[in-house]
């Protein structure tokens, strides 16, 4: 909060969150009780709580509509744009030269057949590690993981699933990870202290998942690919330059530009013509549209949360009764949780709710590693749980779902969730 001595009042409070109730009462709820998730639009649901935000604002249309695009046109949000602008324009090419079914035939000619999912989730785990971002793995990973659903008759909606829990992985442990950058440097502790705390979190969550996945895929295996040897290896070169490079920490869209230049190449080798190849680009970019303008939308309603006062309300009602470090605790990983709920950013989540959970665990006399480490853990659970987080919306365009669609198969942030409240009610209440 930005003083802490002023007092929001309840009313002010509800009325400046109310626009996030109103988006989840329309599409979570309202496709809930339908039974259907493409019936409620997504955009329609954000355009309808964005047009609340702004009419409950303070101030004239102009200043509100201004706050509202500020808040869309943030550098974060832009730079996201162009991250799925890149992965629109390399996803549409990578496919359509046949890069996408030559790397999943690769894939499962050297997988056994009980080890392919699993091993998309190894794979996922391990690069976003590397990696550090779950975007840039979303990316990587998606593609691959909706054809091979498609060439064994499987659920897409279970492999995106299974991408996004492995990236959330890597995201919450990397030590290039943004969310653990702002953890640590909030809480004022090394960063391998902070990963000695988060593995004893991460690492049995992903162990149970895995033997979820190992479980699931030993019912329904998937189909081996009997002779792919008509397939050019060639053309799995633009997805194993992203991977490789992506290994090495580059910027994503430095990988994303480079499987694109890549597949280009690859592709006129294979007999396409460079106009034909600039059409599927195209043709993906366009695609992008709806999850930009989703994008664009969703930044700007919660901007106006910001506004209101709602995260800070929120931030006043659950600070206002902690007793004792295991409720301390509690504390912290609801505050993060909630604000993340609010902003749909795990990173901004943690830099608005830092100041407050180190005051917090000095007063009760938790470690900043164990501060640190709540912080990152239960903001990239909300982030992977949460239908308009960026990676789901990713995810999501990139294999032609509903972003709730996953949520039914995102075994890992659940089983992440139980380690965190077994955590504090078990050591929370040692020094």
């Amino acid at each position: 909060m930005d003083n802490p001595n002023t007092r929001i009042n309840p009313r002010r409070g509800l009325l400046g969150i109310s626009p996030v109730i109103l988006f989840l009462a329309l599409y979570v709820v309202v496709s809930a009780c339908v039974g259907d998730f493409y019936r409620m639009p997504f955009s329609v649901a954000l355009l309808c709580a964005s047009a609340w935000g702004v009419a409950i604002s303070a101030g004239s249309l102009a200043d509100r509509v201004a706050t509202y695009s500020k808040a869309a046109a943030h550098p974060n949000i832009i730079y996201m744009v162009w991250i799925f602008i890149l992965a629109g324009a390399f996803a549409s090419l990578a496919k359509e030269i046949g890069a996408v079914e030559a790397t999943v035939e690769l894939a499962l000619r050297l997988l056994p057949s009980s080890m392919v999912v699993p091993g998309i989730f190894v794979a996922a785990c391990f690069i976003s590690l590397a990696v550090g971002t779950s975007v840039g793995t979303v990316v990587a990973l998606t593609p691959l993981a909706v054809e091979i659903a498609a060439v064994s008759d499987g659920s897409a909606a279970f492999m995106v699933a299974v991408v996004i829990g492995g990236a959330f992985f890597g995201d919450n442990l990397s030590f290039i990870s943004d969310t653990t950058i702002a953890a640590t440097r909030s809480q004022g502790c090394d960063m391998a202290d902070k990963f000695r705390a988060n593995i004893w979190l991460a690492l049995p969550a992903a162990a149970v998942t895995l033997a979820v996945y190992l479980v699931e895929n030993s019912m329904t295996p998937v189909a081996q690919v009997a002779d792919a040897g008509q397939t050019s290896v060639w053309l799995v070169l633009p997805y194993l330059i992203v991977i490789v490079a992506a290994v090495a920490r580059m910027n994503v869209t430095l990988v994303l530009s480079g499987g694109i230049v890549a597949a280009m190449v690859v592709g006129m080798a294979h007999g396409h013509s460079p106009l034909s190849l600039c059409g599927f680009m195209g043709s993906g970019i366009e695609s992008m549209g709806g999850l930009i303008v989703v994008t664009l939308m969703s930044a700007g309603m919660l901007g106006l949360v910001k506004a209101n006062g709602g995260i800070d309300w929120l931030l006043q009602v659950l600070t206002a009764r902690v007793r004792g470090k295991r409720g301390a605790q509690g504390c912290v990983a609801l505050l993060v949780s909630l604000v993340n709920l609010c902003t749909a950013n795990n990173t901004v989540a943690i830099i608005t709710v830092g100041p407050l959970s180190k005051e917090i665990s000095r007063r009760f006399g938790i470690t900043p590693r164990k501060s640190a480490s709540l912080l990152d853990t239960c903001s990239c659970i909300v982030q992977c749980l949460i239908p308009y987080g960026a990676q789901t919306l990713l995810a999501c365009s990139l294999a032609g779902l509903s972003p709730a669609e996953p949520f039914r198969y995102l075994y890992y942030p659940w089983a992440l969730a139980v380690a965190v409240i077994v955590s504090i009610m078990v050591k929370g209440g040692r020094k």
